[in-house]
């Protein structure tokens, strides 16, 4: 890949750039309940890249002509800020943002019971405030996690992290330069119980035995990824019901 601004070096003294280990993943926070009035919500921030999602649903289908008889329609709707990346996104849909709305929700479909909730919308909105690589498998976990927060059943959440090549090495959750400029980009997402494939792109070349590795790589970085999604919502549900008891109490004593 490469272009004008092109770092000379990736790699430099055995480590990356941002001085990470090849397998090494950015810090990742996720947060349940970002959007107070969507049906669940999370936002995720994994290095500079951030993103909120809301979900809305199972709800009626409209245009009414898009629903299903035996099963909900997801619709994924992924937009990018206009103000971020360095350069202004253009407004709107694009050609990309489509592209990545399908890949997503087909990722997500797999882990959802969407044949018990027939001649519904489930919809997904996912604001990409801040870029920096890795956009779409962050979002992937975001919005599985905000799913799981709308109360629709799932068999699992979805993980998700990028890996590639970089200056002829296999590096873990790609960051902008790696992105941009390295030699091979390969989202994958998982339901991390079984280790279930639900995504798996590629762009760039790669070997056989390298493609074995960094899925290799990134399955183990999805499960690290997986507690992190459990423990968002843990925290989100184990301070409600500390908020309920302690309400409990003073209702009691009122009467």
């Amino acid at each position: 890949m490469g272009g004008i601004g092109a770092p000379e070096h990736l790699i430099v003294n055995g480590k990356r750039l941002d001085g990470r280990k090849f397998d090494e993943l950015r810090p990742i926070k996720i947060k349940v309940g970002a959007v107070p009035n969507a049906d669940g919500s999370a936002s995720i921030e994994q290095g500079e890249t951030k993103i909120t999602v809301g979900v809305y649903g199972p709800r009626e289908v409209f245009p009414r002509h898009m629903a299903k008889a035996d099963r909900a329609h997801l619709n994924v709707i992924y937009d990018m800020a206009a103000f971020s990346t360095p350069e202004r996104a253009r407004p709107g849909p694009s050609r990309r943002s489509t592209e990545i709305s399908k890949v997503i929700a087909d990722s997500l479909a797999p882990a959802i019971f969407l044949e018990k909730y027939p001649k519904t919308a489930i919809d997904v909105y996912i604001e990409v405030t801040n870029a920096n690589a890795g956009t779409r498998a962050a979002a992937i976990c975001a919005a599985s996690v905000a799913i799981a927060d709308a109360g629709i059943e799932m068999r699992d959440l979805v993980t998700s992290v990028a890996s590639g090549k970089a200056d002829g090495e296999l590096v873990l959750d790609l960051f902008q330069p790696e992105d941009n400029f390295g030699e091979a980009d390969m989202p994958l997402a998982i339901m991390p119980r079984t280790n279930e494939i639900t995504l798996l792109q590629m762009d760039g070349d790669l070997n056989r035995d390298e493609i074995k590795k960094l899925v290799e790589m990134s399955i183990k970085a999805c499960q690290k990824i997986y507690g992190i999604q459990k423990l968002a919502l843990k925290e989100k549900y184990e301070t409600e019901k500390v908020g309920i008891e302690e309400s409990e109490p003073a209702a009691q004593g009122g009467k």
